[in-house]
């Protein structure tokens, strides 16, 4: 699967750990942003999420020239869906 996957998250979220655990055993390569660390992402992930700093909060870039895609706590299935655009 082609695109880019950033996966902004913090060290002590769950939900993060079980969608980086998913995508690695799928295959599919991403960067991951902790904001507790990076000012910048976390304004990012709040402007995205109403206010709030929820993650994972996931961005996509798919190759083939679709959309780029926000996601909040995304399925794996999400995600490969917006990798396919």
């Amino acid at each position: 699967m082609a695109g880019t996957v950033t996966m902004y998250s913090t060290t002590w979220c769950g939900y993060c750990r079980r969608l980086k655990g998913q995508m690695d055993r799928e295959g599919i390569m991403y960067t991951e942003i902790n904001i507790e660390q990076d000012p910048e992402s976390a304004a990012f992930v709040e402007k995205a999420n109403g206010g709030n700093q929820t993650v994972p909060t996931v961005r996509v870039v798919p190759s083939m020239g679709g959309d780029e895609v926000v996601m909040t706590n995304p399925s794996l299935a999400q995600v490969k869906q917006a990798l396919a655009a």
